[in-house]
């Protein structure tokens, strides 16, 4: 069938959500799909690359604690229905549908079968709690919801009620698997690893005190530091104003290179302060075989078991995450042990499965609408067959 992936963030620019959105495009391709992926455009991209359209133009807004994208137009609607006029997609598939404007204006523009994956987890949110009664007409209008967790299904629901199919982001477990360590780095000092944004709510900062408590107490060890973002400043200024030897700031990397670092390192640590939903660069760490050391929030313990792959600390505690990382630092048979359980358990959320996984509910949210006569005038495509052993879509739940 003809499946249109909405993202309201810049696609290609980096995120977790446009790396979700593009591993799903390649694996639907793979599996015999005709896929598109409808974004905006934040300077000089084209409109239409290939796959990608381009409607509207974004912009970057404060959201979550991290950067989010505000999308507009003054010719969105006439935009909008040309490019669903001229694709006749069977099925759009929105990512964070209530994002405005982009996936809003689609949605309420759709004759297509709409399937929306939710990804963001916050304890409260003013967006939703105040906007809640207008989007409830959008969300009606959605036949099938996904989030990518048990703590992201818990955080929408709690707006908009109704059945969510927690279905996990997945890795790239080859690349991760097989990448080469950087050998200049590998001169028997364990070097500890943080991928991320510089910002607030992936911690960096406290990691970076936490590092300075290890060096205090004479503990050997270097951390690298991938990533870029609004903190950059006030990171380099803790590191020379302290003197902290051993931080190599590395900027930001390609994804080759980001496999290439995990391989490098020895424990990588996440000190995230909270409001993840699932925790894209642990898959990333267990897929490279390496134990983790990571903040005690909801969206880390879906992803990693407490002891086997991952201690799991308070958030914001220096002194908690320097002794977790100090007991890996003292124990190489735990940190190997750790590793391969991890690279074992990442297996479970290889792209292949979980595109799978996703096509599959796909198809059941078809099957069920097609049997309760409520297929909308958009899909032309044949309704999937129902796998064998499954039950008929009799209600909400498969």
């Amino acid at each position: 069938m003809k499946i249109g992936l909405v993202t309201p963030y810049i696609y290609p620019l980096p995120g977790g959500v446009n790396a979700h959105v593009g591993f799903l495009y390649q694996h639907l391709k793979a599996r015999g799909h005709d896929v598109r992926i409808i974004s905006s455009t934040h300077g000089l991209q084209r409109a239409s690359e290939g796959d990608i359209i381009r409607i509207g133009r974004g912009f970057s807004v404060p959201s979550n604690g991290s950067m989010g994208t505000l999308t507009i137009s003054p010719r969105f609607l006439s935009q909008c229905r040309n490019v669903l006029a001229d694709e006749q997609f069977d099925l759009l598939h929105f990512h964070e549908p209530f994002v405005p404007f982009l996936s809003l204006v689609l949605l309420r523009e759709s004759t297509s079968v709409n399937v929306a994956t939710f990804h963001a987890y916050n304890g409260w949110s003013p967006a939703y709690e105040f906007g809640r009664r207008m989007l409830g007409s959008y969300a009606r209008r959605l036949h099938g919801r996904i989030t990518v967790s048990v703590a992201a299904r818990y955080f929408i629901d709690k707006y908009f009620p109704g059945d969510y199919k927690v279905i996990p982001n997945g890795v790239e477990v080859e690349r991760f698997a097989t990448a080469r360590p950087i050998e200049r780095w590998r001169d028997g000092t364990p070097n500890l690893l943080f991928v991320g944004r510089f910002e607030e709510r992936k911690g960096l900062l406290h990691l970076l005190k936490a590092y300075r408590l290890l060096r205090r107490e004479g503990r050997d060890c270097r951390l690298l530091v991938v990533g870029h973002g609004p903190q950059e400043r006030e990171a380099r200024r803790y590191v020379l104003t302290r003197r902290l030897g051993g931080v190599e700031l590395l900027g930001r990397v390609g994804d080759d290179e980001k496999a290439r670092w995990f391989a490098t390192s020895d424990i990588y640590v996440s000190p995230a302060t909270g409001r993840e939903s699932f925790g894209i660069v642990l898959l990333e760490a267990m897929a490279a075989g390496k134990p983790i050391v990571c903040s005690d929030i909801h969206g880390y313990k879906g992803v990693v078991r407490r002891g086997e792959q991952a201690l799991l600390v308070p958030p914001r505690d220096a002194r908690a995450l320097a002794d977790a990382i100090a007991r890996l630092l003292d124990d190489p048979a735990e940190r190997t042990r750790m590793g391969e359980s991890g690279r074992e358990r990442s297996h479970e959320f290889g792209w292949d499965r979980v595109a799978a996984r996703v096509d599959d509910y796909y198809g059941f949210v078809i099957r069920r609408l097609a049997a309760q006569g409520q297929l909308p005038s958009g899909f032309h495509a044949p309704v999937p067959p129902r796998p064998a052993g499954s039950p008929a879509p009799a209600g909400a739940r498969e």
